[in-house]
This record gives structure tokens, sequence and C-alpha cells, in this order.
């Protein structure tokens, strides 16, 4: 009873002292038994979110209910609106929330990075099964906790790194139980592709602000965060470049890159993180190119593994036989390369793949990473990124992404799994958190 309270009165005190939202009611629902269906509120619907929405909300077994982004006069949330014409809109998800609570079984969230945590640990705090975009928070302090809030309440829980279910995975998964993993002690990987923020080489701080475009909510946008004047550098889409409010390159593409080499050769969380080469440092946006180094210790009869991880459209790996977006493993059975997302790995050199290529292990699929996710709210399968695979693998790259910040090449930030602290680096340790949230917004880390 206290929790249900708590809960209402952050509702309540939280959107008195912020913008009051937009709520249109919804029309009469379908008939079809609630139980044969998925009620699901889509938060974020411009952009990655909109073919999301979409895509969830198309399902067979899902009806959505209500629809929520800070900005519904844009014409980049027009398809969802139109697919769902019956969906109510909301532009703040507190108040579909609090209002809707009842009627909402699971939420989708496709928002900027910083956002993910306050919307999913107040979802699953209310018993709301939720489908996060890659990665899951912008520090290691907010996965940890969304990974406790999992299990604490009981949901469903997805990471949108849509590869895991697709040929990536089951291929990875029948090799791991071959036995053909064992002994990898190197994987390199890269992502040599330009980011929105490569050229701006003028950053000295943050921007001093320009005119918020009409019907953007943009207090609503910051939620947890220090709110700022509105700059196009941060919406829509370029909020990623800024440590405060995305990942950068590590945080976009490692989830697609590093998946099933994390989550099969059972890698957990690394002893150290060394930055190898950084150009073009900066404390407030990520870099031009970075190399990375992280170090996993010993697992069972398995050795210790380097992980490097190459970024910048002119920093790429010395190896033939990896791409502009991919990875190879070594010291297997054999040598393995393979792409992003969903695309197979395959033996290399070439020559020995066509002498072993019909001994590999055979592998099937499965439903994709969308339809797993609802038919796992549905209890009918089981999710094969949930926060307590996803959230691992999203904390190595918030470890990454504070070497990125510090800048420091050469220093070795030494990191004890068993505490989540760094060992040798004050600095370090501060940044696994960001200072405290904005007034208002300091329950959802209690949850």
């Amino acid at each position: 009873m206290m929790k249900q309270i708590n809960r209402r009165t952050f509702l309540k005190g939280s959107l008195a002292a912020g913008v009051a939202p937009m709520f249109i009611p919804a029309r009469l629902l379908g008939d079809q038994a609630p139980s044969k269906m998925l009620n699901l509120a889509c938060i974020g619907i411009g952009n990655q979110g909109s073919g999301i929405s979409r895509s969830l909300g198309g399902h067979e077994r899902t009806r959505v209910v209500a629809v929520c982004d800070v900005d519904l006069d844009h014409g980049r949330v027009n398809a969802v609106l139109e697919q769902f014409p019956d969906a109510s809109r909301y532009h703040d998800f507190r108040e579909m929330l609090d209002k809707m609570g009842d009627e909402i079984d699971a939420v989708s969230i496709c928002t900027p990075d910083h956002s993910h945590f306050p919307i999913a640990m107040l979802a699953m705090s209310m018993g709301k099964h939720v489908f996060v975009e890659k990665p899951l928070a912008n520090t290691f302090q907010e996965t940890e906790l969304m990974m406790q809030a999992a299990k604490k309440y009981g949901v469903v829980t997805q990471m949108n790194n849509q590869g895991h279910s697709g040929a990536n995975y089951f291929q990875a998964k029948a090799y791991a139980e071959a036995g053909l993993f064992d002994g990898v002690n190197k994987v390199v990987s890269c992502f040599n592709r330009w980011r929105r923020w490569h050229p701006w080489d003028d950053v000295q701080g943050y921007p001093s602000g320009e005119q918020v475009p009409e019907g953007l909510k943009w207090d609503l946008w910051h939620t947890t965060a220090e709110e700022r004047p509105f700059s196009e550098r941060y919406h829509p889409g370029n909020w990623r470049g800024w440590h405060r409010y995305g990942l950068g390159a590590l945080g976009d593409w490692g989830p697609h890159i590093l998946d099933t080499a994390h989550r099969f050769l059972h890698l957990g969380l690394p002893t150290q993180v060394e930055l190898v080469h950084i150009k073009r440092h900066n404390p407030y946006i990520f870099p031009l190119e970075t190399t990375l180094k992280f170090t996993f210790p010993t697992r069972g009869d398995q050795p210790e593994v380097e992980v490097y991880w190459y970024e910048g459209t002119e920093n790429r790996p010395e190896d033939e036989h990896i791409g502009d977006a991919g990875r190879v493993l070594y010291g297997g059975a054999y040598t393995f390369a393979g792409g992003s997302h969903a695309s197979a790995i395959r033996v290399v050199p070439e020559e020995m793949r066509q002498k072993v290529q019909s001994a590999l292990p055979r592998f099937g699929g499965g439903s994709n990473h969308n339809n797993n996710f609802i038919l796992s709210a549905l209890g009918i399968e089981s999710p094969r990124s949930p926060f307590e695979v996803a959230g691992p693998l999203t904390q190595v790259l918030n470890l990454g992404v504070i070497a990125q910040e510090l800048g420091q090449v050469g220093v070795p930030l030494r990191f004890d799994p068993a505490t989540k602290k760094f060992v040798n680096h004050d600095e370090a340790n501060k940044l696994l958190s960001y200072p405290s949230p904005r007034k208002g917004w300091e329950h959802l880390y209690a949850l």
C-alpha cells in the first residue's frame, strides 16, 4: 500500500511542477478478451520509435491503447498516429500511466538514451512489461537499478538489439553449445562509419540556446536531466553525441556488434578498461576516433578475453576479415568473423571455411525480436534479450564511455565486478552515475 501511495504521490507532485500534458480520450476499444490481447502504450513514436511502434502495435495479439511523445505535432509521428487513431494521446508518460495504468499491460520506450531509465522504472514499478531501445540506460548505476527493478517487479523485459533474435543469435547459440567458442581469447570489433557529431569541432560547452519549435514540450524532453536551452544539436537525433544524453557510437552499435559474443562467451563485466587511442577528445561530446581495450577475466576453464573496439571513419583495425561494422573472434576452434545485427558469422579464411563448413552445427530460427517480446509478455515465449542479459552488456558500454569521457590514453581503469567500482580511479567512479536528478524526479531512483 505504501509503495502505491508513493508512486501516486510522485505522479501528482511531479506533474504539478511540470508542463501539463495533452490528453485525448480514446474511442471505444474492440471486444476481444483482454486475456488474449496485449494492451500496449508506445512512448517515443518518431524516428526509430515510429517503426518499432508500428511493428509492435501491428501484431495480431496487440492493441495500442495509448501513444506518448514530447512533440505530437511533428510529421515524424504521423505514421503512428494514422495507424492507431483510437489510441489516447499524451505528451507526458507520467500522466499516461497515472490515467491509464489499469488499461496498459506493456510499454515500448523509444526515446533518447537519457530518458529510458525514468520511463522504464515507473512502468515496471506499476507492473508493466517493458520493451526498451538500446542501450538500456545512460549510466552504469541506472542500468543496475533497471536490472534490479525487473527482478523485483517480475515483469517481462526486452532490449531492442534486434540481432538477438536473428541468425546471429541462433547460430552463436548452436556454436557455443557445440564448444566451438571454447578457448576464444580475443575479440576485435569496429564501427567505422560517419556520426552526426563528427563535424562539430567547435564545441566548448553546451549550446546557448535557440527558439523552441512550436509543439515541442522541451521541459519534458529532459526527464531526469538538468534542463538546458533548446538546440538543434540536441533534438532531433543529435542528442546521441553528448555524454549527458547518449552513449555515442559505442552505445548505438555496440549492442548490435558485441551482443552474442558477450552473451555466449559469458563475459560478464570486465576487470579493466583502457583507452588505447583517442582523437579530438572533448568533455561534452564524443570524440572523432576511439580505440578501447576491455579485459574480461577467466570463466571456469575458459581463458581471459581481450575485446577491442575501434570507432571513427579512419580508425580501422588491421584485420582483413572485418568490414566497417563487425567483429572477429580469435582463439576458438576456428577464427570467426561477422558483421552487425542479425548477420551470421563465418569461418575465416575462406579456404578453411570451405573445408569445415559441412561439419559445422546447423541452426534454426524463431520469432523476430518484436514478436518475441509480445509473445513473452503473453506468457507464450521467453524474451531473448531481457534486462538480466542486456543489462551487463549495457554496463560494459557504460564503462567504455567513461574511458572516452575521461580521455586518458594509456591509463588502465581497473574495475572490480564484485563491488562494481573502479579500484584505482576516483573520477571514473563518479561517472558511474551522473549528478543527482533534477527536483521532482528523485523518486524514480528509489523504486
